[in-house]
């Protein structure tokens, strides 16, 4: 089998999606949306939420107009859905 290589684009693309991810999961853990994979508890932390989230809101502000549409389209979404989800939980 042989592996399938990316160009140089395709990989930081990946690796941008991977840190939205990343982000993403630990706001969802924060927000007791999913559990914690150490303790295998649903564990709520707003403030991890929150920085997580606002990690994400400097990701989009540094990478504005350097990324392509479906990358800035995806962490619009991804942000939208966590500031709605935090604002839920904050209530």
């Amino acid at each position: 089998m042989s592996e399938k290589s990316f160009s140089e684009e395709q990989q930081d693309q990946l690796l941008f999606m991977m840190l939205v991810q990343q982000n993403e999961q630990i706001a969802l853990m924060g927000l007791g949306k999913e559990k914690n994979p150490a303790s295998d508890k649903l564990e709520k932390d707003l403030k991890t939420a929150k920085f997580a989230i606002d990690t994400l809101r400097m990701l989009e502000k540094y990478t504005a107009n350097n990324i392509d549409k479906d990358l800035k389209e995806y962490l619009n979404r991804t942000l939208s859905n966590l500031r709605i989800s935090y604002a839920e939980e904050a209530k």
